[in-house]
């Protein structure tokens, strides 16, 4: 593979801006967008009059997934995978969003990656969910960065496996032996 990648998605609903912690942009009452939480910097204390517009502004429900839909969404991703000859390398998939590390050949945009993994995952969801189908699954964006080199590809991979409270995570074979086992 020529290029690899550490994407993150959350759930539909989950971590909306001025909560505590948000990583994202959000447009603030006064001047341009800003981004809270950027690397390197100090998380932002919570805001809860953004958060109440935040909610106010969901058109379904927050999403939190199920065991059985952690399963389902790395079989899809595995698929995905495997379909466009990408190299899966690590999977987390926990209650309100995916970590996913993944090589690619050529140079398909960050965006276009991050689509087709939300979007075959909501399919794969709503077809498993005979009695209605979900709206919207993820949030709108997410998270798409570059691994540039052996050393970041392999801190990417052991963040995804260390998570906190997964529903599962899942490492290829291939990719081990970047990774010292967990402590």
């Amino acid at each position: 593979m020529e290029r690899w990648w550490f994407l993150t998605w959350r759930t539909y609903g989950t971590w909306l801006p001025g909560e505590e912690g948000f990583v994202g942009y959000y447009r603030a009452p006064v001047g341009p967008r800003r981004i809270d939480h950027a690397v390197g910097e100090v998380a932002s204390e919570a805001i809860p009059a953004l958060t109440k517009y935040a909610r106010e502004q969901l058109v379904v429900e927050p999403v939190s997934l199920t065991v059985s839909q952690a399963t389902l969404i790395l079989a899809q991703l595995q698929e995905t995978a495997t379909h466009r000859g990408w190299a899966l390398d690590a999977v987390a998939v926990l209650t309100t969003h995916v970590h996913l590390v993944f090589g690619v050949n050529g140079d398909p945009t960050p965006t276009a990656l991050l689509r087709d993994f939300k979007s075959y995952c909501s399919r794969a969801l709503n077809a498993a969910q005979s009695d209605r189908k979900q709206a919207k699954w993820w949030a709108e964006r997410g998270s798409t960065r570059f691994l540039k080199d052996r050393d970041h590809r392999a801190r990417a991979i052991r963040y995804t496996r260390d998570q906190e409270n997964p529903f599962l995570v899942w490492l290829s074979d291939e990719v081990r032996h970047l990774v010292e086992p967990p402590a």
